[in-house]
């Protein structure tokens, strides 16, 4: 983990364990609630892609949001993580990724339904330019909590997708299970990634398969996951996984 990935890491570590996050609008006399969330993972995978060689992945990040006008609320955030995309001698590739994201979210009336438009803008601080990393997708979802179990379906769309590969869609179906009182929840989802051009961005269209247990210990979020992807033959980077986090929100 380079020096940079380092400080950052350090930084958003110190900040989440001293700094008052989650704090309402009475305590700071600004309106809206600050948060912030730093994890560690046994290895980023996005989308069923590894994205930093068999390596675990520092993560975290802050978020802000305000209530417009009930029941719509703003939201704005920063991610990040270290990535590991080697380019090879001479070509400088990335090894941090930030996000920066926001939207509005709300609920339909009285129904239970809720809903989410946003964006995400994925950056690569320090790669080559004319590498073409980062880009823009536009999100959409819609969700519905039955008590027992919690469904949501979204869509993101990019205009233009990692590595200059064209516009791309990535639908998603998800569901989420708590298992009584115990803390534990059951989470899945399929998605399906299509890419204008395959051969640019180096894989053809896929399917991902998603499923993990997890759960809430003393504030922390643990979880083991497995992932898979319809890429065929699998190859190093997307072959199935099995991945462990744990994380805390502050």
């Amino acid at each position: 983990m380079n020096k940079l990935v380092r400080g950052i890491g350090a930084t958003i570590l110190a900040t989440s364990l001293f700094l008052p996050f989650n704090v309402s609008a009475e305590q700071s006399k600004i309106p809206g609630t600050f948060s912030a969330n730093v994890g560690l993972v046994s290895e980023y995978y996005f989308r069923g892609i590894s994205q930093n060689d068999d390596a675990p992945a520092l993560q975290g990040g802050f978020d802000y949001e305000i209530e417009l006008a009930k029941p719509v609320t703003a939201y704005i955030g920063v991610w990040g993580s270290n990535v590991d995309f080697n380019e090879g001698a001479g070509v400088d590739g990335a090894s941090i990724e930030i996000d920066y994201y926001g939207g509005l979210k709300g609920t339909v009336g009285d129904t239970g339904l809720g809903w989410d438009v946003g964006f995400i803008y994925y950056s690569f601080p320090g790669a080559a330019s004319n590498l073409n990393y980062d880009f823009v997708e536009a999100q959409a979802a819609l969700s519905y909590d039955f008590g027992f179990a919690a469904i949501s379906a979204s869509i993101n769309w990019s205009p233009e997708n990692f590595g200059d590969s064209g516009t791309a869609t990535y639908p998603k179906l998800a569901v989420d299970v708590p298992i009584g009182k115990t803390g534990v929840t059951l989470s899945g989802y399929v998605a399906r990634q299509n890419i204008e051009n395959n051969a640019t961005f180096g894989s053809p269209d896929y399917t991902e398969y998603n499923l993990s247990v997890g759960y809430s210990l003393f504030g922390f979020d643990m979880s083991v996951t497995y992932s898979d992807t319809d890429i065929s033959p699998a190859g190093d980077g997307n072959e199935e996984a099995v991945l462990f986090s744990v994380s805390r929100s502050f």
